[in-house]
C-alpha cells in the first residue's frame, strides 16, 4: 500500500519517539533519525508508483490515454499541460531549463521538430522498444531516443456555405488566391504544427521560395492564436477556409458545422499533405525512469493508436500493424508528403528568423 510521504514521516516520527521512550538510549534515537533521513533522501519515495509527463497533445485527447495506463499498471501519472497557442514551446523551454535537475520523465509532444531539438541538446534518454519495429523508420529514432505515433494531417478546412463547390481550394497555394484575400486563416506561424509545417516547406522549397510564400500569406490571411481558432472561425463562417490540423477540423464536423476537410496537393506530381506525428521521448536523468519506460512501451501499443484514431482527435495511426483508419480519412486515397524531418530541423533557426521578421508585429 502506497502512503503519502507526510504520513510516512509522521508515522516514523511517532515511532521514533516511542522507541526512544522505550529504549531510553542514543542507539534507538539514531535508528529513529535514520528512518526520518531515509524519507528525506528517497528510500521510501512517493515517486515509486508515479510518472511525470509533460503533454503538449491537447488534454482532452491525451488524459484519457494516461488514465487508462494508470488503471492498467497502477502507476499514477502526474501530467503538466500548457496553453493552446504556445504550449509546445513552453514545455520544451521547461525541459531545457530543468536539465540540471529534470522533473519530467516522459515528454508527449504533439509535433516533432522540438523533439529533435531536445535530442540535439543531448537531453533524451535512449530506450529501444522491440515493438517499434512496426513503425516506419522515418517516424522513429534509430537509437530509440524518440518515437512518432498518431499523426495529424495539415489540411484546409472549407466552409461549404461560403465557398462554391467549383471554387474549393486544393493546394496550399490557394491561400494566396486573390478571391479570398482577407477571408482565409492560419495559426501563428512561429508556433506549434504551423511552425513545423513552415520548417518543412523551407527545407523542401528553399529559403527564397518559402519566404516569398509566407510574405504573401501574411498579406492574404488572418493570423489566429492557434489551429483550433482557425477551424472554429471557418465553422462559424468568419473565414471561407483556413489551414489547420485534422484533430481541430474534425471537431467542427462533429459539431455539425457546414465544413469540409480538403487534403491539399493531392494531384499527380504535387507534394501531398503533411502528416506530423506526435512524438514520445524519455528525458535523461528523470526521477522515475523505470515507470517512464513502462509508460512508453504502453503508448507504443496498437490499442493506443486505435483509440486516438476512433476518438475525438481522429489521429492517423503510424504503426503499420494497425488496420484501423482515422475518422478524418476520406474515401479517396490520401498522398502523404515525403518528409526528411532531420533536414527540416536543420532549417528551424532560419525559418524562425524569417517568420519573426514577417509576422512578429501581428502576434
Amino acid at each position: 500500500m502506497w502512503l503519502h510521504p507526510f504520513l510516512i514521516t509522521l508515522s516514523l516520527r511517532n515511532a521514533g519517539v516511542a522507541v526512544m521512550r522505550h529504549c531510553g538510549g542514543m542507539a534507538c534515537a539514531f535508528v529513529a533519525l535514520a528512518g526520518l533521513c531515509c524519507v528525506s533522501t528517497g528510500c521510501w519515495s512517493a515517486t515509486d508508483r508515479e510518472v511525470i509527463v509533460y503533454a503538449a497533445l491537447d488534454r482532452e485527447f491525451s488524459e484519457p490515454i494516461l488514465d487508462d495506463f494508470t488503471a492498467a499498471e497502477g502507476i499514477q501519472v502526474r501530467a503538466k499541460y500548457d496553453i493552446e497557442s504556445t504550449k509546445t514551446v513552453q514545455l520544451v523551454a521547461a525541459i531545457i531549463g530543468e536539465q540540471r535537475r529534470p522533473r519530467c520523465d516522459l515528454f508527449w509532444n504533439n509535433e516533432i521538430l522540438h523533439t529533435l531539438r531536445l535530442q540535439r541538446e543531448g537531453l533524451l534518454d535512449a530506450f529501444p522498444v522491440p515493438a517499434a519495429a512496426d513503425f516506419p523508420s522515418t517516424y522513429r529514432d534509430a537509437d530509440g531516443r524518440w518515437y512518432g505515433i498518431a499523426a495529424r494531417a495539415r489540411v484546409l478546412l472549407v466552409n461549404t456555405e461560403i465557398v462554391p463547390a467549383d471554387q474549393r481550394p486544393t493546394s496550399l497555394h490557394d491561400l494566396l488566391d486573390a478571391r479570398w484575400k482577407g477571408n482565409v486563416g492560419i495559426a501563428k506561424p512561429r508556433f506549434g504544427t504551423t511552425a513545423t509545417h513552415a520548417a518543412v516547406l523551407f527545407s523542401r522549397w528553399g529559403n527564397a521560395e518559402a519566404q516569398k510564400f509566407f510574405e504573401a500569406v501574411h498579406d492574404h490571411a488572418q493570423v489566429m492564436s492557434g489551429n483550433k481558432q482557425v477551424a472554429s472561425a471557418v465553422g462559424r463562417g468568419q473565414l471561407a477556409f483556413g489551414l489547420t490540423d485534422t484533430d481541430d477540423a474534425i471537431i467542427e464536423i462533429d459539431n455539425g458545422r457546414p465544413v469540409e476537410i480538403v487534403f491539399p496537393d493531392q494531384q499527380p506530381g504535387e507534394m501531398g499533405a503533411l502528416f506530423i506525428p506526435n512524438t514520445l521521448c524519455l528525458i535523461k536523468g528523470s526521477p522515475n525512469p523505470d515507470n517512464a519506460r513502462r509508460l512508453l512501451e504502453y503508448l507504443l501499443t496498437p490499442p493506443v493508436e486505435i483509440k486516438l484514431a476512433r476518438g475525438r482527435s481522429a489521429q492517423f495511426p503510424v504503426n503499420t500493424s494497425v488496420s484501423v483508419s482515422s475518422r478524418a480519412l476520406p474515401d479517396a486515397k490520401v498522398q502523404w508528403m515525403e518528409v526528411d524531418f532531420e533536414k527540416a530541423a536543420d532549417h528551424w533557426e532560419t525559418t524562425q528568423a524569417v517568420l519573426t521578421e514577417i509576422f512578429a508585429h501581428g502576434e
